[in-house]
């Protein structure tokens, strides 16, 4: 697992610690489509940062890099999750 954890961190692609949401919104215009009932939708991160919450809204040119360098993320922290369980069952066993 640790060999995985440097193979991500090596491999330069990105991470973002953040969650995805998306946002649906009506403009107003009477004409437009989301009065019909069709809502624009927005792609946004939402990033804690000192205890308050960040929201950056995504541009559909980056959505793909976004979002795989959000999977990233929560890929290395299932990881180093995983490796640290392993070294706390160590310890509970009181093994070396």
């Amino acid at each position: 697992m640790r060999s995985r954890v440097v193979q991500l961190l090596a491999s330069g692609q990105g991470l973002v610690r953040g969650t995805l949401s998306v946002r649906e919104r009506t403009c107003g215009k009477s004409n437009c489509r989301c009065a019909r009932g069709e809502k624009h939708a927005s792609l946004y991160v939402v990033v804690s940062e000192d205890g308050k919450y960040k929201q950056i809204c995504v541009s559909r040119s980056r959505e793909a890099d976004v979002r795989a360098w959000v999977a990233q993320y929560q890929q290395l922290q299932e990881l180093i999750e995983a490796i640290s369980k392993g070294y706390l069952a160590k310890l509970q066993n009181r093994e070396e």
